[in-house]
């Protein structure tokens, strides 16, 4: 088998072909670890690399394969890439910040990493962010540009760049990511994979974050199916985690067709200027879920530009005022984007975040009657493929059908945060296809609060019906 078909299998194939002694976790350990070194040098993806360790690990995983009494996890010997902001004790993480440099080693581990660690996945590497994960795209002082494998003048998204950039590169068969105002959709959407922002407390968190309803960590994979591998591993409740939710949900890898299904949809939410490439691949996945026998139907929620207001709102008051503390010391090393988020969080009171809650209120007045009439609801996970590699909100707009967009920079071509602010309904972003540009487009699919099941049942009928992704050459990026 060529190493190129090897890498792009999924991490689901890969796992059952360890099982059944027909790979060896050491073998495919040396072709990710080849392709991710080659793939480094053009994309910068990752951060920190464990390379040596990672081979040991993958070692040990043969090891237990070659025994007879099947211990071994749902994960064993399966490279992962975890994004650089989450613990593993003993391992550096940087946040992507001069700030906090390359030399702060965690003495604990997060839970999720905890979790993925316990079930045997090897982390041989950590991937990108833009500083302190404030970013739609992915770039830092610290660790320079990370780039679109598809076509790299562009950004692979932020702020799980990293991951979404290393999946679409043959360097992860699985990667995480981490949500507050899209982090894990956009990329997921701008590098062309999947990518799952659990209903609130499904999954656990760090401190403080683990407090604000906008954070969500979650999978990132090439398939549905292999997020589904990584969400159950990631997801449950957590003693150090007191949003966490009770009880552990375990979600099937099969499901039944969606005939017979009422499934709404917008282009814009009513608020944005999508670009016509976005618009016409979505028109073209409409019409898949149409042919599964679905009705699709267009809605008009009755969002204004309040909805994006809303969620900057939250984010600056929260997150912006964690940057704030940061630049009273720090300002001269903090990137553009990250002294402009803690400015603004700097002027943020306590009436703007109740602000956002009144506008949370009224967007779900009309999103939560409106769903309870269909299954899903569905619209465009990016309104443009992807905005430039090392875009600059000081200097650039964000220009969509030739027109400067209104809306604030760095979410302006993100079509995510409305649904951080609906933060218990579950959406999984799926790709649709590709622009002119060869940059990958994507539609996000919400469901009804805590039903995580409807979208994966969702995106596993759309997914079967045109065959999934990455499987021939000709569906993967050029390197």
């Amino acid at each position: 088998m060529a190493n190129d078909d090897l890498i792009y299998k999924t991490a689901t194939e890969i796992s059952a072909l360890f099982r059944k002694r027909k790979l060896s976790p050491v073998e495919y350990m040396a072709a990710v670890i080849a392709r991710s070194e080659a793939a480094q040098k053009k994309i910068n993806a990752f951060t920190f690399t464990h390379y040596d360790e990672a081979m040991d690990l993958a070692k040990q995983a043969e090891a237990k394969f070659m025994k007879r009494d099947g211990r071994v996890g749902v994960l064993e010997g399966l490279p992962i890439a975890v994004k650089d902001e989450s613990w593993i004790a003993g391992k550096p993480t940087s946040y992507g910040s001069l700030t906090v440099g390359k030399g702060y080693v965690p003495d604990r581990t997060s839970p999720n990493n905890e979790r993925i660690l316990k079930a045997g996945a090897i982390v041989h590497a950590r991937t990108a962010t833009p500083e302190f994960s404030c970013a739609s795209y992915t770039h830092s002082r610290l660790w320079g540009v990370t780039r679109n494998p598809w076509n790299r003048r562009y950004t692979p998204g932020g702020s799980s760049g990293g991951s979404g950039a290393a999946l679409a590169a043959g360097m992860a068969p699985l990667a995480t990511g981490s949500d507050i105002g899209g982090s894990i959709r956009i990329p997921a959407g701008a590098s062309g994979v999947v990518g799952y922002k659990p209903p609130y407390g499904r999954n656990p968190d760090d401190p403080p974050f683990n407090l604000d309803p906008y954070c969500h960590t979650g999978p990132m994979a090439r398939s549905i199916q292999d997020a589904i591998l990584l969400q159950n591993v990631m997801c449950g409740p957590s003693p150090h985690d007191i949003a966490s939710l009770r009880p552990k949900l375990r979600l099937p890898t099969e499901y039944k067709p969606i005939k017979g299904w009422k499934i709404a949809y917008s282009f814009d939410l009513g608020i944005y200027d999508v670009d016509a490439e976005v618009v016409a691949n979505m028109k073209k996945a409409l019409r898949v879920f149409k042919n599964l026998g679905a009705t699709v139907e267009e809605v008009d929620l009755g969002w204004t530009r309040d909805a994006i207001d809303t969620g900057m709102r939250h984010l600056e008051h929260l997150f912006g005022t964690q940057l704030a503390l940061t630049a009273k010391k720090h300002s001269k090393i903090m990137t553009t984007y990250a002294r402009n988020f803690a400015r603004k969080g700097a002027k943020s009171k306590a009436s703007d975040f109740f602000k956002s809650m009144e506008g949370a209120v009224r967007m779900y007045d009309t999103f939560g009657p409106m769903l309870e009439k269909y299954d899903v609801f569905i619209c465009p996970t990016n309104a443009a493929p992807a905005v430039k590699a090392d875009f600059d909100e000081n200097k650039d707009v964000v220009r969509i059908n030739g027109k400067v967009s209104p809306l604030p920079k760095v979410l302006a071509w993100c079509m995510t945060t409305p649904f951080n602010t609906l933060s218990r309904c579950p959406v999984l972003a799926v790709p649709t296809g590709h622009a002119s540009n060869d940059v990958p487009t994507s539609i996000q699919i919400i469901g009804r609060t805590y039903s995580d099941a409807d979208v994966f049942r969702a995106g596993i009928a759309y997914e079967t019906a045109i065959g999934g992704w990455y499987g021939s050459r000709k569906a993967r990026p050029v390197l």
